[in-house]
Formats: C-alpha cells, structure tokens, sequence
C-alpha cells in the first residue's frame, strides 16, 4: 500500500510499504477513505520536533470503511463506515467512564494516541470501543457533510474538550487563542454550550470571517499586553473562560491574562513548554483544566448527532484538498497558512 512517510523537516513523501494486518485480537484493519493534516503535525514538518528521519507519518485523523477485524471485536464488522479517531480508549476504566477516554487509564501515554493515518490502510489498535460507527457508507453523504464527518476524529472534538475543561456555561464570555482548525471548532463548541460572547484572537482574515461565520462575536488582532488589552475593552473586564489552542508558552501567557479572577482555562493545544508553575496562578484563583480530547464520548454523546442534523458544519475548516500523492503540499500549504486544514483524499 502506499503511506506517507517523515524524511525531515520540510519533506514527507509517498512510499510504498507493507499492507497492515491483525496483529492482536482487539485490532481492526480500515480502508481510509479521507485522513487530513492537523496543526499538531507541523511541529515535527516545520521544525524537525526530535522526530526520526524516515519515520511513519504522524497523521492521526481519518475515517474510513472497516476491512477486518481481531476476535475480540463485537462493535463493528467489516463494511462499517467508521470515523478513526486519534484516540482509543477502552470505556470501562474509570477515565472513560467519567468521559475522559482521551486519556484511558487502560491504555497509558502514547498506546492510547494515533499516528500512521495518512495511508491507503491503517491497523487500528484497541478498536473496540473507540472507533465511532456512521450510518449508511461514505457515497450516501455530501463532500460537504463528509468534511465535517472527518473533524470528529480529532479537531471538532478537541475543540469541544476545550470548552468542557473550561467548563462553558450559558452567557459566559469566552476568549479563543488561537485560529487554527481547532480554534475554530472551540468557536463553534462555545456557542453549542450557550457562550454569549466569543472572541477570537487573530490576525489572518480569512480565519476571522470563518470564526465570526461560526459564531464568534468578535475577533482581535493584537497580541501581548495590547491584544489583553483589547479583549478586556471589548467585554467591559476580563473573560469567564479562554481557550488556550496553539500549545505554545506566549498563548498560555494570553489565556491567563484575558480572565477575570477566578475564570477558567480549557487547554488543548500539545505543550512545547515545560516552565509554566501551576503555583503562578494562584493569586488570581484560576481554574486550569485540559488534555488529549475525548473524541469517542464527544461523539457519541453530542456530535455526530449534531453534525448529522446539520446543526454544526465544523467541515468548513478544510479550505484545501489534495490527493494522497500531494500529501508534501498538503503540509507545506499548512504551514505557509495557505489553508486552514488540508484534506487528503485517499479513497472513494
């Protein structure tokens, strides 16, 4: 079959490699139908981020139609249409039964996270509770509605845990950080929950109109001390909620500087930081929450009802699409901004 694969930063290329089989009883094979590129995966394409040198990829979103299954498997059978989540939780521990299988206790650290997606097939392991079945096969559905289908593997439902873990409630004011594909599902994911108002922090137009689109109230361009500033103006005081989505140090700093004492903060973007003390906080009674994303129990519970009733269109984020053999562009088009979240086509 054919894959991507990591040769260094600034160059991921197709090769072909072997096609993979069961290995375990609880695994199942899926033929991709669509896998996309995350904002998380430019890490490693823009600067290398320790990732070895001719290396599986690190894509981890995708959906696809079931081709086997291990004996364990009782939930989904050859032929399903499924979403492939980069999660794989067990849901009987208690982190998945308290909704938190993004972070299964059965299946510590990296063993409960996805990579190797953008490829004509995956193995996915641990699949029998976590893949999300979809009704009907992928020709049923509109490119359009197929998009949104795609963001529940990863983005749509990482943008919601933002939103749980700053614990949104009806009327508050929410500040996003952050303008990516997961910003802009977090706007989306404020709104669903009852935020009254919603501001974005960004500097690019096309992502402004998308979040105000979406739901946003506001956006703010400025940064630092001005762009808090701003957002502080804008709400008449600071934010009850912000939702930290970039992962890097200065967003986390913009988070805690746009809350009132005592908001609360939904992080979600994957730390490249170390040296942030919980204890800097403390002063101003911030609630701080956040971590890999429930996908299973997010979709499941909430929203591939609400994609499927087309109350939200999260697909929207998916400005670009390229056919697997231009996964390269894919990822340098990402990286120089020229779209928001890149598609992969890989199979009809």
């Amino acid at each position: 079959m054919k894959s991507a694969i990591f040769q260094k930063a600034g160059l991921v290329t197709i090769e072909d490699v072997e096609k993979p089989i069961i290995q375990e009883e609880d695994d199942v094979i899926i033929k991709v139908v669509r896998a996309c590129v995350c904002g998380s995966d430019l890490w490693s394409y823009g600067h290398g981020d320790h990732k070895k040198a001719h290396s599986m990829n690190d894509g981890h979103e995708a959906i696809g139609i079931v081709e086997a299954v291990g004996s364990e498997i009782t939930t989904v059978q050859p032929g399903d249409f499924v979403i492939v989540p980069f999660t794989h939780g067990c849901g009987e521990c208690d982190a998945c039964r308290a909704g938190f299988d993004g972070t299964c206790d059965r299946h510590p650290g990296y063993s409960n996270w996805s990579f190797g997606f953008q490829s004509e097939y995956i193995r996915f392991h641990h699949g029998n509770w976590a893949l999300v079945k979809v009704p009907g096969q992928p020709s049923d559905y509109s490119e359009g509605m197929i998009k949104s289908l795609l963001t529940l593997a990863d983005v749509m439902p990482t943008g919601y845990h933002a939103a749980r873990c700053a614990n949104v409630q009806r009327g508050d004011k929410v500040v996003v950080i952050g303008d990516g594909a997961v910003g802009q599902c977090a706007v989306i994911a404020a709104k669903m929950l009852g935020a009254a108002q919603i501001i974005l922090m960004s500097r690019h137009e096309d992502r402004q109109q998308m979040a105000l689109a979406s739901g946003a109230t506001a956006v703010v361009a400025e940064r630092g001390d001005e762009g808090i500033a701003k957002v502080r103006e804008l709400l008449g005081g600071g934010a009850d909620a912000a939702l930290e989505c970039v992962g890097t140090e200065a967003a986390f700093d913009q988070a805690l500087g746009v809350l009132h004492n005592g908001g609360r903060v939904g992080y979600v973007g994957v730390p490249h930081y170390n040296n942030r003390p919980i204890g800097s906080t403390f002063a101003q009674n911030i609630s701080l929450a956040g971590g890999s994303a429930s996908v299973t129990t997010y979709d499941k519970q909430v929203l591939l009802k609400a994609v499927l009733d087309g109350d939200i269109n999260p697909g929207r984020v998916f400005t670009q699409s390229y056919g697997l053999e231009e996964i390269n562009q894919a990822y340098q088009d990402m990286q120089d901004r020229k779209t928001i979240k890149s598609m992969v086509i890989v199979s009809e």
